[in-house]
């Protein structure tokens, strides 16, 4: 049975999206961030990213990771294109150009979208957004972001998703960077073709059935 390793407070939201739309069995393993605990290294601290039990697992110290028979992944955007594949059916790709193409989106989010969309999430997170200079870092990082949004808009107005014209694993790895944008609106309104898929995707049951356990978890 694969094994995840990590929270639902976590880029696990992946994996364990994609676990929910597949319906298939799984261990989670509960790993917390460490800078969530006041002394992650107490003799009775939670198991967290810093635990020498972990790290056995995962020297990055970072989660999720996963174990599939014996083979142990530690990138989440790996994880749900393998799991895809190992067990088949409409969401993985279909054939080697829907898998390039899975492949090119994955990494489009990862390299074009992430890094700034994760800086709108922390504003959000630390309720700066609701401040003018936090609306005024959103903007400026909105502002970066118009490209590669540019690109998703073009494509979103030609198709309703990322590969294959049907839910793919590809949607599942593009939304869950997107997402990290999303407390800024302004930047969805300018996108209004990819406000309209991410809005999709997540109205999926296996998206709800995820952001549930996510809200429902106890740090």
């Amino acid at each position: 049975m694969l094994k995840i390793y990590g929270v639902y407070k976590s880029r696990a939201t992946r994996i364990l999206w994609l676990m929910e739309e597949l319906g298939a069995p799984f261990e989670l393993v509960p790993v917390i961030q460490a800078y969530k605990l006041k002394d992650p290294m107490a003799a009775d601290a939670r198991l967290n990213t810093r635990s020498p039990a972990f790290l056995t697992v995962n020297p990055m110290g970072s989660i999720p990771t996963i174990e599939d028979d014996g083979l142990v992944l530690n990138e989440s955007l790996a994880q749900t294109i393998h799991v895809a594949k190992t067990i088949g059916g409409p969401i993985a790709p279909k054939d080697a150009a829907e898998d390039a193409l899975t492949l090119q989106w994955t990494l489009f989010a990862a390299t074009s979208i992430e890094t700034e969309a994760l800086k709108i999430s922390h504003a959000n997170n630390e309720g700066r957004l609701s401040t003018e200079a936090g609306r005024a870092e959103a903007e400026a990082v909105a502002q970066i972001l118009a490209r590669p949004f540019g690109v998703l808009e073009k494509h979103f107005s030609a198709h309703d998703y990322a590969v294959g014209d049907r839910f793919t694993v590809a949607d599942i790895n593009l939304g869950e960077v997107v997402r990290y944008a999303q407390a800024y609106q302004p930047l969805f309104d300018a996108h209004p073709k990819t406000a309209e898929w991410l809005a999709r995707i997540q109205s999926r049951p296996g998206f709800k059935a995820m952001w549930e356990k996510r809200l429902a978890e106890v740090e």
